[in-house]
């Protein structure tokens, strides 16, 4: 039920956080918006840890693996996802997000020696397929030329950190080091990366806004380090933890459905049959991966 819980949660709060990237693009270049969200959730995580007395002690050595995991999973990432949807649409960005299945199961067979289950296989095709259905108008949409090539391009980086972050996370949690502790120093790291990126691409730097939209960059601002950041990629992580990289990464297939509710609310996105069919094919594909074997 656990795990259960925690998938659910990873997949509500990651399906609503590209309403709010969308919101918090535009007032201040991509670095800077990035480096304000991790800026704040290791400023709110790392010292709110400490005073609960739950950071744990890490040994130096073990620090270069979480700056690992900050520059993966809370820098790099990041600035290729942000800067993808200047190309092509965000649906189309989380398309090929939900790659990370794939992405975490390939490396998990080079890294770690894991085998590539069939009925892995079958859960992400699936989840796939009604993605496509989902996004078809997107995907059909758009002339392929040089700039929607550079976004899906950026798009598939993007994933491909994101799936080393899962590899360097689940090394971490092999070695002892608490998900809390590792996304609370590897947050704070990814800031500083950030930080040090900014300055050495001469990139304009600039405080969250307070007028001309900044309300809403606030807000949303809030949301993505808060929730987005510190409880989203920790219950992820903690997933990552207990069931492993492969079915853990499901919720990246999952939490575009999310995003579609959420774009039908806020952005005028219509059911069609089409995108009804691909719901349920990504619904089927997440019971294939989550049944008991016997049942499956």
């Amino acid at each position: 039920m656990l795990n259960l819980a925690l998938f659910l949660v990873t997949v509500l709060i990651w399906g609503t956080t590209w309403i709010a990237i969308a919101f918090q693009l535009g007032p201040v270049p991509v670095l800077v918006a990035v480096f304000h969200r991790f800026a704040l959730a290791a400023l709110l995580m790392l010292p709110g840890l400490w005073l609960l007395r739950k950071l744990t002690p890490v040994r130096l050595v073990e620090h270069r693996f979480i700056i690992l995991q900050g520059l993966c999973l809370f820098s790099m990432n990041f600035i290729c996802f942000y800067n993808a949807t200047r190309f092509i649409p965000s649906g189309l960005v989380s398309v090929i997000f939900s790659l990370a299945t794939i992405y975490n199961a390939v490396n998990a067979r080079i890294i770690f020696g894991d085998g590539i289950r069939p009925r892995a296989l079958l859960a992400t095709a699936l989840g796939a397929a009604g993605l496509i259905c989902l996004f078809a108008p997107e995907l059909t949409g758009h002339e392929v030329n040089a700039d929607v090539l550079k976004g899906i391009g950026l798009a598939a980086l993007g994933t491909l950190f994101f799936s080393f972050g899962n590899m360097v996370s689940r090394r971490n949690s092999a070695a002892g080091i608490p998900p809390l502790t590792a996304n609370a120093w590897g947050m704070g790291y990814g800031a500083l990366i950030l930080l040090a990126i900014i300055w050495a691409t001469g990139t304009q730097f600039m405080w969250p806004p307070v007028t001309e939209g900044g309300g809403r960059y606030l807000w949303a601002l809030i949301y993505l380090s808060v929730i987005g950041s510190i409880i989203g990629f920790t219950t992820y992580l903690m997933l990552v933890q207990r069931m492993g990289t492969g079915r853990a990464a499901y919720a990246t297939v999952m939490f575009p459905v999310i995003a579609l509710m959420a774009s039908a609310i806020w952005e005028g996105f219509v059911w069609t049959p089409l995108a009804i069919f691909g719901l349920a094919l990504t619904l089927l594909g997440n019971a294939v991966m989550f049944a008991p074997s016997r049942r499956t």
